[in-house]
């Protein structure tokens, strides 16, 4: 009973929140609206850089300020935060037979932290995040797998792994099971991250429906309208959008499940839904953990290593030299780049240099330098549209209490 009252305000708040004084339903005029639009879009680094940099700064300033805020309040959980911290260095810097498992737990919460943290990345943003799993991920399994498949084993020296891959001295048996287990805790740790980038618009679609408040949000604002269109939805995509928001509506637990366990661009929608119809958030958060972290990344992982298992490869490459006219001279640089690899993992120290890489090291290199930066300026775009919202936001609120 209260849940249709909650969503009978709800629909109410969306379609009368521009009521005048004397009850009829006027709107903001339309040359304003665009004005507003086109101002928002404009304001990006490549367009208006000086203005952007200036309102980034002061949003980056409001939000540290709300955080240092928050922490004050919660100065009790933070102050033993750091007590644990400081009994962490010091159990870190004194010298006793506790080192040796000290610097294995320093070893794996690093590199836990660091996939959690490009899962985190790749699905901040509802969609806009930097696409780790390619960058990162994707390669790093492939890697592995071409190199289980030229050393005849998994079991890479460490040191080097997993900074670098090296042969082993001796030869054991490979399948593809021990090429998934040997790469099973970057995947699940980069899908746990990726579920955790799930929790900010479940949390701001909650916070918003509990209220009752209108959040100043350009991704749920467009939400709430596809929730306001669900019956005149005429093209595929919001169709689709649709078809997924009911599903997740009705079935619960394993409709999110079944929607976090394939590759679904869709899925960012999962979040503002779940917060909206206020799911419970271990129903959200366990499913989405589950559907991403383990059946998702499982998924991901045999599509790649089978992708670059050592006769598939060699049939692509084998393709590239069909291509009429360009197959020779594109053929050469990819035998030339996997002929590197393999001497690479069988260089040992001492032995000399390596050869040199080849001109695809150098341009996927180059692609990545790019996406990084290209996602750097989306964030700095984003804060400095976000400053601009709020100043139009604080200059509309005066306006009516004058």
């Amino acid at each position: 009973m209260a849940e249709c009252g909650v969503e009978s305000q709800q629909t109410q708040r969306r379609l009368g929140e521009k009521k005048h004084k004397n009850g009829e339903l006027t709107d903001l005029p339309e040359e304003e609206k665009k004005k507003d639009r086109e101002d928002h879009e404009s304001l990006v680094l490549w367009k208006r850089p000086l203005l952007t940099l200036y309102y980034f700064t002061l949003e980056l300033f409001i939000t540290l300020k709300a955080w240092m805020w928050r922490l004050w309040r919660q100065r009790q959980t933070v102050f033993g935060l750091v007590m644990l911290l400081i009994l962490l260095s010091i159990a870190y810097h004194i010298e006793g037979p506790h080192q040796k498992y000290v610097r294995y737990m320093e070893k794996k919460t690093l590199w836990c932290a660091y996939w959690v943290g490009l899962g985190i990345l790749s699905s901040v943003g509802l969609g806009t995040g930097l696409h780790t799993f390619l960058l990162y991920l994707g390669p790093h399994i492939a890697a592995v797998t071409l190199a289980a498949y030229e050393c005849g084993s998994v079991e890479f020296p460490e040191p080097p792994y997993p900074d670098q891959i090296v042969c082993p001295q001796q030869e054991g048996s490979i399948s593809l099971w021990t090429i998934i287990s040997k790469v099973r805790l970057e995947a699940c740790m980069w899908g746990a991250g990726t579920a955790i980038g799930e929790l900010p618009p479940y949390f701001m679609a909650r916070a918003a429906r509990l209220s009752g408040s209108d959040p100043d949000d350009d991704d749920y604002q467009k939400f709430e309208e596809m929730l306001d269109q669900t019956e005149s939805a005429q093209d595929f995509g919001s169709r689709t959008k649709v078809a997924i928001q009911k599903l997740i509506q009705k079935v619960g637990f394993f409709g999110i499940l079944a929607c976090a366990s394939i590759p679904n661009p869709l899925f960012d929608l999962a979040g503002l839904t779940c917060g909206h119809f206020l799911v419970p958030f271990w129903t959200f958060f366990g499913a989405t953990l589950i559907g991403k972290a383990v059946i998702k990344m499982h998924i991901q992982k045999l599509f790649v290593i089978i992708t670059f298992s050592k006769h598939i490869v060699e049939q692509m490459v084998s393709l590239i030299g069909a291509v009429p006219l360009l197959g020779a001279a594109l053929q050469k640089p990819f035998r030339e780049y996997l002929e590197a690899q393999k001497a690479k993992l069988h260089h040992v120290t001492g032995e000399g240099t390596p050869a040199e890489e080849n001109w695809l090291s150098w341009l996927f290199e180059k692609v990545v330098v790019i996406m990084v930066c290209f996602f750097v300026c989306s964030i700095v775009n984003s804060m400095a549209q976000s400053y601009a919202k709020r100043k139009r936001h604080d200059k509309s609120s005066e306006s009516k209490t004058e």
